[in-house]
């Protein structure tokens, strides 16, 4: 059969309705694609980085085709069956197909199941199901943030959907040495099975994935980063400490905070106005009964050495002065049945939609104006998924299609709404904090926190797989709210436990940002504007016991002394993707024990962490990956490793081993 051509240095095959194009994209790395429509959809979606034109080595014979790209090569038969070897012939991915096409063939079965099956949807496009064989051995890391705690995702069901406190970033990375990118920006599903792999995309025009082999999970995430992008250099003062609450109400509270902050002597970087300092959704502005003088305000800050972040909504209330524009623009997302609300909280409003150039350069014009000719040169980019009162995907649609189409990359727009602007105006080093973000996000300058989360030692446990699997996602910057976000009494002890095991964990993470929702509530200053939203119980690091006080200004100042060592690893960040924080298994490959590690990570190739997510845990044990040696950072006791150790892990001491003689400045 006439099946296979070459086209620009492309594989590609047709039979029946399907054509499927394989093509080297980047260094040992494949981009496939298949559709069922007449022409190939030209979006590259993540796959934005220029790449070297490579030529590969294409081979057609009678009943298959190959094509190799370096380490990795790409076997598809005349049926349509496609195979992905590395350098060593051993299979990394092979389509699970279960046919009669060919009654020869080792998959030649009754069930008739399609490897690639476009289920046709009335009326519309296609509901995708990617099938691979599922080698059981397997384990399988990255793809984004999910709020449970297991760092191998061998075995779960995921969504590929963006909701508050979840971030779905479809990139993999596989013990069996490649690295695997779901690149389709739909609502899914990806169920890494026992026995099947399946990916799903509720709605597309095509298959569209990307692939790469390598000898080391450095090398996969190195080559992902060159065809995603990297982050930006980390500016200075965000590798510092952030102190945020939910949420100061005047102009004069937080500059108060920041006063003590120095009377205090104790290191602060960055502070953070929180929502509803606005007049209205929609209206990104100071509302000046609360926030009577910005500019003075952000020249005290300047002048402690502090950055202001300010909180951004995209929700736009029908009662904003710019709703009516914006709606006639054409600027906000469209409601395609009932009444048109996506989220009633403080107000009906609509997300202007990001990913429409006209809604990103409107939002920015205003932001530019209110806050950044002011001297805001970072912003919190909140409500990133973006959040619904009702998470119907299928019921909103964006200028580059239906929600359930193309929604996983609203976030990414969003970052791109504002690193675009501060790009235009000569900024560099750019850095915005987001509640989300999808794959390529990183290359907008997309810092990106957990989201909403309880705290709880579980959810403190959660965010610890979220962090790990982030970074091998490719976003290494990332960050929790210290303490969890809703659920806690600042009066507490329990409470304070929490807090301090969160707090040491946070100074090892890439951003420490205290934040959260505390209670008691604090009574309501003013009645109009943004006003009418609450706010939670004092949240600085003096707000608990002075017991607790002394502990985390203990680690405010070991993070102020390791800030030469977090500059080397985003530097690293910036220049290869290399994750800031990371499992085991990324600095031992070779240590098979450290690819079963869940509860611990490198912190940059230097510092091992084992934070306690265990309430009354006084000790603990620490694997130490083989290959060097281990010296605990508390008690200078230095151990080879390839062993498990048993530590004290006192309510003031994390666990902490350096590597090979390296020394963390404790004091």
């Amino acid at each position: 059969m006439d099946v296979f051509r070459t086209e620009n240095n492309c594989l590609k095959f047709h039979y029946d309705a399907e054509e499927l194009w394989i093509q080297p994209w980047g260094a040992n790395s494949f981009r496939i694609r298949a559709t069922k429509l007449a022409e190939m959809p030209k979006e590259n979606w993540a796959l934005e980085m220029p790449v070297e034109d490579i030529v590969p080595k294409i081979q057609i014979e009678e009943k298959r085709a190959s094509i190799i790209n370096g380490k990795i090569k790409a076997v598809i038969s005349s049926y349509g069956k496609l195979t992905i070897y590395n350098s060593k012939d051993e299979i990394l991915l092979d389509e699970y197909l279960r046919n009669r096409l060919d009654v020869f063939a080792d998959y030649c079965s009754a069930l008739d199941i399609e490897a690639r099956e476009f289920k046709p949807i009335l009326g519309g496009d296609y509901h995708l199901s990617m099938r691979f064989v599922s080698n059981p051995e397997e384990k399988i890391y990255g793809m984004g943030q999910y709020q449970q705690p297991y760092l191998n995702l061998k075995g779960t069901d995921l969504e590929l959907a963006q909701r508050n406190s979840q971030a779905s970033v479809p990139f993999a990375v596989s013990s069996l040495g490649y690295g695997f990118l779901w690149n389709n920006p739909g609502v899914g599903r990806v169920m890494f099975g026992k026995n099947i792999t399946t990916w799903e995309a509720y709605s597309t025009k095509v298959l569209d994935y990307w692939i790469t082999a390598g000898d080391s999970p450095a090398e996969i995430e190195e080559a992902y980063a060159s065809v995603t992008g990297t982050v930006p250099m980390m500016p200075d003062y965000a590798m510092g400490f952030w102190q945020c609450k939910l949420r100061y109400q005047t102009q004069e509270e937080l500059l108060e905070v920041a006063r003590e902050y120095k009377r205090r002597n104790l290191p602060i970087s960055v502070i953070v106005v929180d929502f509803f300092h606005w007049p209205m959704q929609g209206e990104w502005k100071f509302d000046p009964t609360y926030w009577p003088d910005p500019d003075a305000m952000i020249k005290e800050l300047k002048d402690m050495g502090i950055e202001l972040m300010v909180s951004i909504w995209p929700t736009v209330d029908y009662r904003s002065e710019n709703f009516n524009e914006m709606k006639s623009k054409g600027l906000l997302i469209r409601v395609d049945s009932g009444y048109p609300i996506s989220m009633d909280f403080q107000g009906n409003t609509l997300h202007y939609d990001a990913t429409n150039p006209e809604a990103r350069e409107y939002v920015w014009e205003k932001a530019k104006k209110n806050y950044y000719d002011k001297g805001v040169k970072v912003f919190w980019l909140d409500e990133a998924e973006p959040e619904y009162t009702v998470y119907d995907f299928e019921n909103y649609r964006y200028h580059l299609g239906p929600d359930i189409q193309v929604g996983n990359i609203y976030p990414v727009m969003y970052a791109k709404t504002f690193f675009d602007g501060m790009k235009a105006e000569g900024q560099e080093n750019i850095i915005n904090l987001l509640r989300c973000a999808w794959a390529g996000s990183q290359k907008y300058g997309a810092l990106v926190w957990s989201g909403d989360i309880k705290s709880s030692f579980p959810s403190m446990k959660n965010q610890v797989a979220a962090g790990l699997n982030m970074g091998i996602a490719g976003i290494p910057w990332w960050t929790t709210d210290i303490g969890g976000f809703f659920g806690a009494n600042i009066n507490d002890p329990e409470f304070h436990e929490l807090l301090v095991r969160w707090f040491e964990y946070g100074c090892f993470c890439p951003v420490m940002r205290l934040h959260g929702y505390r209670w008691p509530l604090q009574p309501q200053y003013g009645t109009t504007g943004g006003a009418t939203c609450v706010s939670g119980a004092p949240n600085e690091v003096w707000s608990y016991t002075d017991q607790v006080c002394e502990i985390l200004s203990d680690y405010l100042r070991l993070r102020e002394r390791m800030l030469p060592y977090i500059t080397e690893l985003m530097e690293e960040a910036h220049e290869k993707g290399t994750p800031v924080m990371r499992p085991l298994f990324y600095d031992f490959p070779e240590d098979k024990e450290s690819w079963n590690v869940e509860t611990e990570y490198m912190f940059g190739p230097k510092v091992l962490v084992k934070p306690i997510t265990d309430a009354d845990a006084r000790e603990t044990d620490v694997y130490l990956p083989g290959g060097a040696s281990w010296t605990n950072a508390w008690t200078g006791e230095t151990f080879e490793g390839g062993q498990k150790v048993h530590v004290a892990a006192p309510i003031e001491q994390i666990p902490l081993f350096t590597r090979d003689g390296y020394k963390l400045p404790m004091k």
